[in-house]
């Protein structure tokens, strides 16, 4: 356990920032899963919207750390595949 006082602070402050980051990356990720849904059921109106908010989340979570951009990236390259496919289709 930690000893000095700064120790101590850093702990509640790392549990702060932790909280944020499950947020941050629990709204990205239903912002895909809602994303998916919606290619699934073959909406070509709202795609484009979902697909927005997808990317947008995920741009987020790069400048707050919580993921890598190389991450990121595969996803919105992969999502943006499936919403092409689909407008293609």
């Amino acid at each position: 356990m930690a000893n000095h006082k700064s120790a101590k602070k850093m702990i509640k402050v790392i549990a702060k920032r932790t909280l944020v980051s499950k947020m941050r990356k629990s709204k990205t990720s239903t912002a895909i899963r809602k994303l998916v849904d919606i290619i699934k059921s073959g909406d070509k109106e709202n795609v484009i919207l979902a697909f927005r908010n997808a990317e947008s989340n995920l741009h987020k979570c790069v400048n707050k750390g919580v993921i890598h951009k190389n991450a990121a990236a595969r996803k919105i390259s992969r999502l943006n595949a499936k919403v092409k496919a689909l407008m293609i289709a």
